[in-house]
């Protein structure tokens, strides 16, 4: 700042340099962020954040194979993009270090184990590109303990194991405000050390998403000698998210999430695509899948991108069921996963 101007005018052009900076400092964050799908496609490879390991949704196999519900979502990606649906490095992350990993570049987007929540959408800059799994909060304990419900007299005062950096930790504070009793965290860092810690008797109690409860208790030797209660305290919209300011790269996790969904509607399958892709009476379903339409250049990819990502895993409901659904070990049921044409919450635009 020149000499000779009085302070009032030395602050406003101090003011003036240091938001300058600012906005160019933004722009230039903005324009790095901009490019993941160029990034993607010049790596040949996709950095997807997936959890440390939670059976059924992502766990590597016997042969370190990556599988599971969340982990065919990022290979339905890389198939869209990249034509290869092993292209793929998972990237385990924990309640803390995820948002750093994505913020930071690490990883080009994480893939469910995390809530959609407005803090995070709009303070920490992440941007969720859908659900692909509606879970609530749950409790888990040992049958033994005679415990019957989250509500009841005898929680009071138990310690409970929880991971940190989620929104379990605010619900869980939330939950026994609101029915007016004490407990203990235990805190932890993944999923795993809580069900060693809940094992070994040094928590009374283990709270996290119902799906994972159901999944750490599959995975258990006496499953029986285990229960999940029946509250659910909390609204857990699970789904992939990108960073702000990536708004091709966010329309391509979208979309790819969107036509595995779309697919399971029109009944595009695993065992029939190659027929459909061929061309329908069905408008809707040739545009997905690249007989007719445009729909593949608007995302910056070819006509074929929803096809292979189809053809990874099978559509929504084929990932579900041989992942985490009725047949598996875990078990679960579509409930409000089910189809919006069956009653339940899983629903996508239309691909016009």
């Amino acid at each position: 700042v020149p000499n000779g101007i009085d302070n009032r005018m030395r602050y406003k052009m101090k003011k003036t340099i240091f938001f300058g900076s600012l906005a160019v400092a933004g722009l230039a964050a903005g324009l790095v962020s901009a490019g993941t799908l160029d990034d993607v496609k010049a790596r040949g490879t996709l950095n997807c954040g997936v959890s440390t390991g939670v059976p059924g949704f992502a766990q590597p196999d016997a042969n370190g194979v990556w599988q599971g519900f969340d982990i065919a979502v990022c290979r339905a990606v890389a198939a869209a993009v990249l034509g290869d649906s092993d292209a793929v490095q998972f990237v385990p992350t924990t309640g803390k270090t995820r948002f750093t990993a994505l913020a930071s570049g690490e990883i080009d987007m994480l893939a469910r184990n995390t809530t959609w929540t407005m803090s995070r959408d709009v303070d920490l800059k992440f941007e969720f590109v859908g659900v692909n799994y509606y879970d609530g909060q749950g409790f888990l304990v040992k049958a033994s303990t005679g415990i019957t419900s989250a509500k009841s007299p005898d929680i009071d005062g138990v310690t409970v194991c929880i991971q940190t950096g989620t929104t379990t930790e605010l619900n869980l504070a939330d939950h026994f405000r609101s029915i007016g009793m004490s407990y203990e965290p235990l805190p932890v860092e993944s999923g795993s050390e809580a069900v060693t810690q809940y094992m070994a008797g040094a928590c009374d109690m283990f709270t996290t998403d119902r799906s994972a409860l159901a999944a750490r208790r599959a995975n258990m030797e006496t499953p029986e000698d285990h229960v999940v209660l029946p509250e659910i305290i909390s609204k857990e919209p699970l789904g992939p998210l990108v960073r702000h300011g990536d708004n091709e790269w966010g329309d391509v996790v979208r979309w790819t999430l969107n036509a595995l969904i779309t697919a399971e509607e029109l009944g595009v399958t695993s065992a029939n695509i190659e027929e459909m892709a061929m061309g329908t009476n069905n408008p809707e379903m040739n545009r997905l899948l690249g007989s007719e339409g445009n729909l593949g250049e608007m995302l910056g990819l070819d006509a074929d991108w929803a096809k292979r990502a189809i053809s990874v895993a099978g559509n929504y409901g084929e990932i579900f069921e041989d992942n985490i659904g009725s047949g598996t070990i875990i078990g679960l049921a579509r409930g409000v996963n089910a189809m919006w044409t069956d009653g339940g919450l899983i629903y996508s635009p239309p691909f016009r």
